[in-house]
């Protein structure tokens, strides 16, 4: 069988972090169906207070995974950060989307294809 990879969820101020699940994840319950009651954060773009304690390398908190995070504190999380404007999440994980969205969605699809274009000169 494949193992599902989710993507990314970035919020609307910009955070980001790769939440997984899979009988290869720091998840519970630990198999590939779910639903999850604690799931693995991965490489967030900035450390926040609410993963202390769950982090695998507490010296580099933005390049390491969090094992065992409960569903409530991912929610929780997404929703300190203004809720979130893509990605996704496990079963078991309320991702709250962003008041808004379609708008951001869009802002940030031409933010990305600003990049592109300058990359490119």
């Amino acid at each position: 069988m494949k193992l599902k990879t989710y993507k990314r969820v970035t919020c609307r101020d910009e955070y980001s972090v790769s939440v997984q699940a899979g009988e290869n994840n720091y998840c519970i319950p630990r198999d590939d169906s779910g639903p999850y009651t604690a799931v693995e954060l991965g490489f967030p773009t900035m450390a926040d207070p609410m993963l202390n304690g769950y982090a695998e390398d507490s010296s580099n908190l933005t390049e390491t995974v969090y094992g065992y995070v409960p569903v409530m504190i991912v929610r929780d999380l997404i929703v300190k950060h203004g809720g979130a404007v893509m990605g996704e999440c496990p079963p078991g994980v309320v991702m709250l989307m962003a008041e808004g969205m379609e708008s951001i969605r869009e802002a940030w699809e031409q933010k990305r294809l600003r990049e592109e274009k300058e990359e490119n000169k």
